[in-house]
């Protein structure tokens, strides 16, 4: 292909043209075979053209792409929901379908400040979050995002947000500093940096389990997610675990946070939540947060176009079911 007129992501070179797929594989137009290792963006869960998934997609397709949530919900959404909340830590009563992991984060945060309006708290607008980490690319998930690199030229459009020290040992945890000391001095800072910005003025922590696209596959040190819950508590602060990467399988457990003891607030999934067979994302939210929009406004103020799209929703309730049924997390 000599001329193109995608905006790809490099704006100097075309990159070749995939055809096919299958299992591990990708094929370009010229019948070369690349191994698919990563799974795209960490997406492809079940790899390419999965025969199930792909029977799951015929047949909503032939019954109904689309319908509008303003006005309708379709079976499939609410049997992917079920099958969510019927899995997800204790608590979670609800999901809330998106298209992908950014959008996620973005009704995760108006669904944070929301249920700060509706239960009378309003002046609560700060969030917290980590250095070096990555939450997505809208300006909201952005701004939320500690990787200065990919702030840097959009700096002057994003929200003002806190960020602390991530849980990196290799680099930050001092000589002869046991794992629970470093932990302690991480939530120190985390419970300093919410009484500098006022203890009743912030409204959510944002971390991801397992840090994914800034820092590779870094994991806290045990006891570090315990601390930073009981922090929150303190401070009556949302805790938001973003699990758009290393959620829905990735770690050997459904949800990361299973292996820390911990329940969030606010869990964005997305990634391999559809596998990649139809753009996707979710956040699963606790019962009060709902309860609280429920007997308050009576909606969450917010919305898509594509919302619990049916066809995203088919794929994705097959990849959730094939990833049980197979017991892929083991």
């Amino acid at each position: 292909m000599t001329h193109t007129r995608v905006l790809h992501r490099s704006l100097r070179s075309t990159p070749p043209v995939a055809v096919r797929g299958q299992g591990a594989w990708l094929y370009d137009q010229d019948g070369r075979a690349y191994l698919d290792g990563s799974g795209g963006a960490a997406v492809s869960c079940l790899g390419h053209n999965h025969p199930d998934v792909q029977a799951a997609m015929h047949a909503q397709i032939d019954a109904l792409a689309y319908a509008h949530t303003s006005f309708f919900t379709t079976e499939v959404a609410e049997r992917l929901a079920a099958t969510l909340v019927a899995d997800a830590p204790a608590g979670t009563s609800h999901a809330y379908f998106v298209s992908g992991g950014s959008e996620a984060i973005e009704a995760a945060l108006k669904m944070a400040r929301q249920y700060y309006v509706e239960i009378g708290r309003p002046q609560r607008r700060h969030i917290v979050a980590r250095r070096q980490s990555y939450h997505g690319n809208t300006l909201g998930a952005l701004a939320v995002g500690g990787n200065a690199w990919r702030r840097a030229q959009f700096a002057p459009l994003l929200i003002d947000v806190a960020h602390v020290s991530p849980c990196y040992a290799y680099r930050d945890q001092a000589a002869g500093e046991t794992d629970d000391q470093y932990a302690e001095r991480l939530a120190r800072e985390l419970e300093q940096t919410f009484q500098r910005l006022g203890p009743d003025s912030v409204m959510a922590f944002v971390a991801e389990p397992v840090v994914g696209a800034t820092s590779g596959a870094v994991t806290a040190v045990p006891g570090y997610f315990r601390r930073m819950r009981e922090v929150c508590d303190r401070h009556g602060v949302l805790l938001i675990a973003d699990e758009v990467m290393c959620g829905m399988g990735r770690t050997g457990t459904l949800y990361a946070v299973e292996q820390e003891g911990i329940t969030p607030d606010l869990i964005t999934i997305a990634k391999g939540l559809g596998g990649g067979y139809q753009p996707i994302g979710a956040v699963m939210a606790q019962e009060r947060i709902v309860q609280a929009m429920q007997q308050g406004s009576g909606f969450f103020q917010h919305g898509h176009t594509y919302l619990g799209h049916a066809t995203a929703c088919a794929a994705s309730l097959a990849v959730q079911q094939v990833i049980k049924r197979d017991n892929l997390p083991a």
